[in-house]
């Protein structure tokens, strides 16, 4: 299913009769309607973060719903797609937190690389219906997702930016992790709490304190 050590950890799940099941359900979502991401970038959080790998989980609610915009990766959009106001808050908070200017593009593909699982609770959505496959099934594998990364023994920081992700925060009871919570990146929201709260910097700090190489921030 996804190539690397995650097929392993999720194996329990993804031979279940349930998650058959309801896999079966999303694969005729595909073949009926228009779905976001594309078939073979459901799982690419997944595929460019192997479990070994996370240092960092920034936790998204459901993938972009306009037509070229999801790619598998939470806040992310392809190359030669506009930015999407909610990223381009979190760009504007990562100048004002380290200095780095903001990319000309919304790909996210380089924090992945380095251990940045982007995670969205639901990993699929019908084209221009925002949240339409919430309660579809996916809450269950991407729940379970979190609970075995808070069984690492190895440091992680859970990046929570919503009342929708805060949710999250009783799966993560292991104390060797760090939780950042704030307002969303939203335009509706991100001056509730979003714009100061310096995740990035704060994302480092802890990983350099537990002696693991932080985050190259800079997409350019």
């Amino acid at each position: 299913m996804i190539q690397n050590d995650w097929d392993e950890v999720l194996k329990i799940v993804f031979e279940s009769p349930g998650f058959k099941k309801f896999y079966n359900i999303v694969e005729e979502e595909y073949k009926n309607k228009t779905i976001f991401p594309p078939k073979d970038h459901i799982f690419n959080a997944l595929k460019l973060t192997p479990y070994k790998n996370v240092k960092v989980v920034i936790v998204g609610q459901d993938p972009y719903h306009g037509t070229g915009e999801a790619h598998g990766l939470s806040f992310s959009v392809q190359k030669g797609i506009k930015v999407p106001p909610s990223l381009k808050n979190i760009y504007k908070e990562l100048e004002n937190d380290l200095g780095i200017t903001p990319p000309d593009n919304g790909d996210l593909t380089l924090w992945a690389k380095q251990g940045v699982l982007l995670l969205n609770a639901v990993l699929t959505v019908e084209k221009d219906k925002a949240a339409s496959h919430r309660n579809l099934g996916w809450e269950r594998l991407t729940d379970y997702i979190i609970k075995t990364l808070n069984l690492k023994e190895e440091p992680i920081v859970f990046i929570l930016w919503g009342n929708f992700a805060k949710e999250k925060k009783a799966y993560i009871t292991n104390p060797h992790h760090l939780v950042l919570t704030s307002a969303h990146p939203s335009p509706f929201s991100a001056n509730y709490g979003f714009f100061g709260s310096k995740p990035f910097s704060k994302t480092n700090n802890f990983l350099i304190e537990n002696h693991i190489a932080p985050i190259n921030w800079d997409l350019k």
